[in-house]
C-alpha cells in the first residue's frame, strides 16, 4: 500500500501542477542536477506522449526556444513554439527533423522511448536498447556541438556496451535514476553533457 501511495503522490502532484504525466518529475530532477536545458534551446523530445516532458521543456526554453516532439500517439499540447510529429522513430528522416530547427541542429535531444513490456527481463532490456540506439543514432546526426543528450534504457547485459559506445562523444556523462522512478522499474537514464561530435 505504501508503494501505491508513493506513486500516487507524483500522479496527484502532476495533475495539480497541470502536467500531462508524473514522468515530468524525472526530467525536472535531471534539469536541477545537470542543467540539460536553458532558455532559447531547441529541443527534440523523442517518445514525447502524453506530453509532460515537452510541457516542462517549453517552460525552461521559453518563447525564444522551440520543442519538437515525436511519438506514435497523439499529444494534446499546443504552443507557438511546439511542433509535433506523429511518427515511428525508425521511419523518421534526419533531414525532416533538421529543417524543423532554426539552427539545423538541436541543443538537446531527450528520449523517454520505452517498449511495450512483456515481463521478460532480457527481452524487455533488448527492446529498450533497440529504441535507445535509435535515439542515439538521431542524436549523433542532429545534436549541435556542445549539446546534451538524455536517454532512457532498461538495465541489462548489453547496457555497459551501449554506455561505453556513447560516452566517448561527450565531455561528461552521468547515469541517473530519478527519485520518482517506480521501485520495481529497471529504467535508468544515460546523460551526455557537451557533445563533442565524432571522435
Amino acid at each position: 500500500m505504501a508503494k501505491k501511495t508513493w506513486a500516487d503522490h507524483y500522479t496527484r502532484k502532476a495533475k495539480a501542477e497541470g502536467f500531462a504525466a508524473r514522468s515530468v518529475y524525472k526530467l525536472q530532477e535531471a534539469q536541477k542536477k545537470y542543467g540539460l536545458l536553458k532558455p532559447g534551446d531547441i529541443v527534440l523530445d523523442l517518445g514525447c506522449a502524453p506530453g509532460a516532458w515537452s510541457q516542462y521543456a517549453l517552460k525552461v526554453v521559453g518563447p525564444s526556444g522551440k520543442v519538437v516532439g515525436v511519438d506514435l500517439s497523439a499529444v494534446n499540447l499546443s504552443a507557438p513554439n511546439f511542433v509535433f510529429r506523429e511518427e515511428d522513430v525508425f521511419e523518421l528522416e534526419v533531414e525532416e527533423l533538421r529543417v524543423l530547427s532554426p539552427k539545423a541542429c538541436y541543443d538537446v535531444v531527450l528520449s523517454d522511448l520505452a517498449p511495450k513490456t512483456i515481463g521478460e527481463r532480457s527481452a524487455d532490456h533488448f527492446r529498450s536498447l533497440h529504441l535507445a540506439r535509435r535515439a542515439w543514432e538521431l542524436a549523433q546526426a542532429l545534436l549541435c556541438s556542445g549539446g546534451n543528450f538524455m536517454v532512457k534504457v532498461f538495465e541489462g547485459e548489453k547496457f555497459p556496451d551501449f554506455k561505453k559506445q556513447v560516452q566517448k562523444y561527450f565531455q561528461k556523462t552521468k547515469l541517473f535514476r530519478p527519485k520518482s522512478t517506480r521501485s520495481a522499474s529497471r529504467e535508468i537514464f544515460f546523460i551526455g553533457l557537451g557533445y563533442k561530435g565524432r571522435p
